[in-house]
C-alpha cells in the first residue's frame, strides 16, 4: 500500500495506506514517536464514514512531518537495528539457559523488557478500560505463550534454527488474516505463501533424522509462530486506536503476571556468570524493550510496510551468531530453506503492496 495522506495532531504517529482490492480499503497504522508529535488519522472505505476524530490543527504540518520518499541514514539505522536485536535474541536465550530453566528465561526477559518500557511516558499513556480484553488476549498470544516456547525449543534444537524458522512469522500472519477475513488471498500472495511454506519445510526437514527430541523442538517453534500469527492480527486494531507502545507495555504486564508462578522460582534459583547475566539483560532490555521502540519510530517515519522489512534480517543474524559464537552445526538444507522462506515472505509483501 502507498501512503496517501496524513493529518497531524498532538501526541502519537501514524498514516493512511490505500489498499487495492474489490473494495478499496484504507489501512491506518498508528504508533508512538518518543517525545514527538502525534500523527493520527481516521479509517474507512469509500462507502463508510470514518470515526469521529478531533479536528486537525489549522496550522499545516511542517515539512519534516511528511514521510520521506527515500530512507535517510537514520531511517536505515532504525530499520536495521530491530532486526539485528531480534536475530540476536535467540543467542541470548541459549546463553540464558546456561544459568536457569526455560521458564526463568521467559519471565526475566519480560520483566526486564517491561521495566525498560516503563520509563517511557509514551508507553504509560492511558487506555480505555474497554480495551483490556484485547490486551489480555494479546498478553497471552504475543508475549507469554510464544516467548515461553522458544527456550523450551532451544533445549532441543539450535538457536540458529530457531531464529531461521522465525522468518516464517509473516506467512502465518497472512494465513490467519485470510482465515479471519474468510477470503482467499490474491494470487500473488498465494504464490508467496507457497514458496515461504516450502522454505519452512526445507528448514525443518533435517531435524526429522535427528530424533524425536529435535522434532519436538520444531513443533514448539511452529506453535509459537501460529500464536504470533493470531497476535499480529489482534494487535493491529488495538495499536491503531491506542498507539503501539501503550498496547505492548500493558500486554507485557499481563504476560509478567502469567509467567511469574513458574518463572520466578527458576529466576531465584539461577546460577549466574557474566555471559548468561549480560545475555539476559540484553534479551530483556533490547529484545523485549528497545527494539519495539525503534520499530515503532521507524514505522512512523517510513510507513509500516517499509518498516516491516526488518524481519528479513532475523534469520540471517540468528544463523551467523549461532555458527560463529556458539559453534552450532546447521544443515545446508536448512540454510537453503531459510533463504527460500524469506524469499516467499518478500514475494508476499510485494504482492500486498
Amino acid at each position: 500500500c502507498n501512503l496517501s495522506r496524513r493529518r497531524v495532531e498532538r501526541g502519537a504517529i501514524g498514516g493512511v495506506e490505500r489498499c487495492p482490492g474489490p473494495e478499496p480499503l484504507y489501512q491506518i497504522w498508528v504508533g508512538q514517536e518518543l517525545g514527538g508529535e502525534r500523527h493520527q488519522v481516521g479509517f474507512s472505505n469509500p462507502s463508510v464514514s470514518p470515526p469521529t476524530a478531533q479536528p486537525a490543527p489549522a496550522k499545516p504540518a511542517p515539512q519534516s512531518a511528511a514521510l520521506p520518499s527515500d530512507p535517510t541514514g537514520t531511517d536505515w539505522l532504525l530499520l536495521i537495528l530491530p532486526g539485528v536485536i531480534w536475530g540476536a535474541s535467540f543467542l541470548f536465550i541459549a546463553e540464558g539457559l546456561r544459568a536457569m530453566g526455560p521458564n526463568g528465561v521467559t519471565f526475566m526477559r519480560i520483566l526486564v523488557g517491561f521495566a525498560t518500557l516503563t520509563v517511557l511516558p509514551a508507553a504509560r499513556r492511558p487506555m480505555a478500560g474497554s480495551e483490556w480484553g484485547g490486551v489480555v488476549l494479546l498478553g497471552v498470544l504475543w508475549m507469554a505463550f510464544p516467548l515461553s516456547m522458544f527456550p523450551f525449543a532451544e533445549q532441543r534444537v539450535s538457536s540458529a534454527l530457531t531464529g531461521m524458522l522465525n522468518g516464517a512469522v509473516p506467512l502465518f500472519a497472512a494465513i490467519v488474516a485470510a482465515a479471519l477475513a474468510r477470503r482467499v488471498p490474491s494470487p500473488g500472495v498465494t504464490v508467496g505463501l507457497a514458496v515461504g511454506l516450502a522454505g519452512a519445510v526445507l528448514m525443518a526437514w533435517p531435524t526429522i533424522h535427528e530424533g524425536s527430541n529435535s522434532v519436538t523442538g520444531v513443533l514448539l517453534i511452529l506453535a509459537a509462530l501460529v500464536s504470533y500469527g493470531f497476535a499480529i492480527n489482534l494487535a493491529r486494531p488495538l495499536q491503531m486506536r491506542n498507539g503501539a507502545l501503550p498496547v505492548i507495555w500493558r500486554a507485557q504486564a499481563v504476560a509478567l503476571v502469567l509467567t511469574a508462578p513458574l518463572g520466578l522460582p527458576e529466576l531465584l534459583a539461577a546460577r549466574w556468570s557474566a555471559g548468561p547475566l549480560l545475555s539476559m539483560l540484553a534479551l530483556g532490555a533490547l529484545g523485549t524493550g528497545v527494539a519495539y521502540v525503534l520499530i515503532t519510530i521507524a514505522a512512523g517515519r517510513m510507513g509500516s510496510t517499509r518498516a516491516s522489512a526488518t524481519a528479513f534480517l532475523i534469520p540471517a543474524v540468528a544463523l551467523v551468531l549461532g555458527i560463529v559464537v556458539r559453534g552450532e552445526h546447521v544443515a545446508l538444507l536448512s540454510v537453503l530453506g531459510a533463504a527460500v522462506c524469506v524469499a516467499g515472505a518478500w514475494l508476499m509483501r510485494r504482492a500486498s503492496a
